[in-house]
């Protein structure tokens, strides 16, 4: 039922796989084993953009994460992912981010950078289908104490949101927000793993909320349309499922977790929950982490 999608992700990983080479359709449609005009059909219908537009889209971003995170000359940036000069990769980020990539790497600032596409994900698609030919092996979920240091938190958080797939549906728009937020990735405080979403109470209604946390010292711009708020140290219950087969297995992982999780009692362990002005997090890298999901504690 889902071929295409899976097979537009194959094509997204190819191309990220390729991104600096002179990579073109038909190499891509010949390793993929369907036809170029037949890939590039499926690939725009399910992503709403062309191949050529993504792949150049995902090129500037690479570039300026390279700008960003390393001293290298613009111009040799420019010719590693494909730009025939430096006037014409400085034309192309303008165009994209509306700045110079001299200027950018002299002073680098949130901008939308264009993330990689996920068109095969349960998420989006809410993919039920198992291999039935197979057993799914699932693990318990684990129990551990984490601690986390005083931190600020930039995103969104909406009361009217109650989990990932409404969050979005709320007309937040993922390209943008993740895009923006991976420009960041930089300042992502240490210890932990990047664009972080989860949930937080506010009047006794808990709502979900989506953005990077990044250090007590940050005082760096806050992106439009985002809040930076501070949220104290605290140690927390982590309930975690290790590495899985994310097609699979991902909605019996996350029930997996999640039950444990919102049912516990924490008194055995001599704590108490400390939710409130603290924030629950959700930690969803199947592949590289796994599922957790992490809730603030005090001593009982």
């Amino acid at each position: 039922m889902y071929e295409w999608n899976e097979m537009v992700q194959l094509m997204v990983d190819w191309i990220e796989a390729n991104i600096t080479e002179s990579s073109s359709l038909l190499k891509m449609s010949e390793q993929l084993g369907y036809s170029p005009y037949y890939c590039s059909r499926q690939f725009n219908q399910l992503t709403g953009t062309t191949l050529r537009d993504y792949v150049w889209t995902r090129r500037i971003s690479r570039a300026a994460l390279e700008l960003r995170d390393t001293d290298q000359r613009v111009l040799d940036i420019a010719l590693k992912y494909g730009f025939s000069s430096q006037e014409a990769f400085t034309r192309a980020f303008n165009k994209a981010f509306q700045l110079t990539p001299a200027a950018y790497q002299k002073a680098p600032r949130p901008i939308k950078l264009a993330i990689r596409q996920e068109v095969f994900s349960p998420y989006h698609y809410l993919i039920k289908e198992r291999d039935k030919m197979s057993k799914v092996h699932l693990q318990p979920a684990e129990i551990k104490v984490e601690f986390i240091p005083a931190h600020k938190f930039i995103g969104i958080w909406d009361l009217s949101a109650a989990n990932f797939g409404e969050f979005w549906e709320r007309g937040h728009s993922c390209d943008e927000i993740c895009g923006t937020l991976e420009s960041m990735s930089n300042h992502t405080l240490p210890g932990q793993l990047g664009q972080t979403a989860g949930w937080f109470y506010q009047n006794g209604q808990k709502g979900y909320l989506y953005g990077i946390p990044v250090s007590l010292e940050y005082e760096g711009p806050i992106p439009e349309g985002m809040e930076c708020r501070e949220i104290p140290e605290s140690e927390y219950l982590v309930f975690f499922h290790p590495p899985f087969d994310y097609l699979k297995d991902n909605g019996d992982v996350m029930s997996t977790v999640e039950e444990v999780a919102w049912n516990f009692d924490p008194t055995g362990m001599g704590y108490e929950w400390d939710e409130g002005i603290k924030q629950d997090y959700q930690r969803h890298y199947p592949e590289g982490y796994g599922y957790a999901v992490l809730r603030p504690v005090k001593k009982a």
